[in-house]
């Protein structure tokens, strides 16, 4: 049997900023040191691992298949240190008093599920040594990644748009979608729509989120938070589709129309299926009992 030799995490980021970049030279910068040294470290690492991970020409570099297997797993692994690292800290009140609450940070969609995030948190509040909450709203699709790197150690999740893979999860509601549109355009005044009236309205482009710093191609506004889609909906710019319980924080100058043909909205409380925090365990028991 081989005896294996486990990576270092300093190996790993090098690895990581090297096959992200493509280049050394930037992948140099990056991690703030020279380029010789950091062509040593990759070289070694694929000595000691007995395979190329990069290829390398005038063209430039490129990943090989197990380089592209590294990545996958090379980010996993430095994702599951950094969330183990914040929710340590956490965990530990960051090196405050012995006996702080504990505290758990709870992700959610801005705007989204607002009625049941109420009452989640009242009810969670008012039991007894409950830990702390601390609610962090998030863009489109962010739950999964803020849970994987421990930014968040819960989240409120929304299937077909959100995926749970990965995570262990409760369902705690259904709902239908609707269509938020600005009050005085002509498809705000019909009882419903469906999918297809709303998918190309010339004057109405859909709004392009924020991801990762750039913005997906497409005539519709640019948006980075709720609050700028919100005011574009009432200027007229663009419309947008929400969980039936998005009315809670529509505008005077919105109109919501159910949308009739648009599968139905499941929320979750979802959290890393390898956690064994006792707080968490606590919020998850008040989520399934509402």
């Amino acid at each position: 049997m081989d005896t294996l030799e486990p990576l270092e995490t300093r190996e790993l980021r090098y690895f990581t900023a090297v096959a992200e970049e493509l280049h050394f030279g930037r992948a140099a910068e990056r991690l703030g040191m020279a380029q010789p040294p950091l062509s040593r470290a990759i070289q070694r690492l694929e000595r000691r691992l007995g395979v190329r991970l990069l290829e390398r020409n005038r063209r430039g570099v490129s990943l090989t298949g197990a380089g592209e297997v590294l990545l996958h797993e090379g980010r996993a692994a430095l994702d599951a240190i950094t969330a183990a690292t914040r929710r340590t800290r956490r965990a530990g009140g960051s090196g405050g008093p012995e006996g702080a609450r504990d505290r758990l940070v709870l992700a959610v969609k801005a705007a989204a599920s607002h009625e049941l995030l109420q009452k989640l948190l009242a009810a969670h509040a008012a039991e007894p040594d409950a830990a702390e909450i601390e609610v962090l709203p998030c863009g489109m699709c962010e739950q999964p990644e803020l849970l994987r790197d421990g930014r968040a150690d819960v989240a409120l999740m929304h299937a077909p748009f959100n995926s749970l893979a990965g995570f262990d999860s409760e369902e705690l509601m259904t709902e239908g979608q609707i269509a938020v549109l600005p009050a005085g355009h002509p498809l705000a005044a019909r009882e419903t729509l469906s999918l297809a009236d709303i998918s190309d309205v010339p004057d109405l482009p859909p709004a392009r989120w924020q991801q990762h710093g750039t913005y997906p191609p497409g005539p519709g506004p640019e948006i980075r938070d709720q609050t700028q889609l919100a005011q574009l909906i009432a200027l007229g710019r663009t419309l947008a589709v929400f969980p039936e319980s998005a009315r809670a924080w529509l505008w005077s100058e919105h109109t919501a129309v159910p949308l009739s043909d648009a599968p139905p909205v499941v929320t979750h409380i979802a959290w890393p299926a390898h956690s064994r925090s006792l707080a968490l365990a606590g919020l998850i028991r008040t989520a399934t009992r509402l």
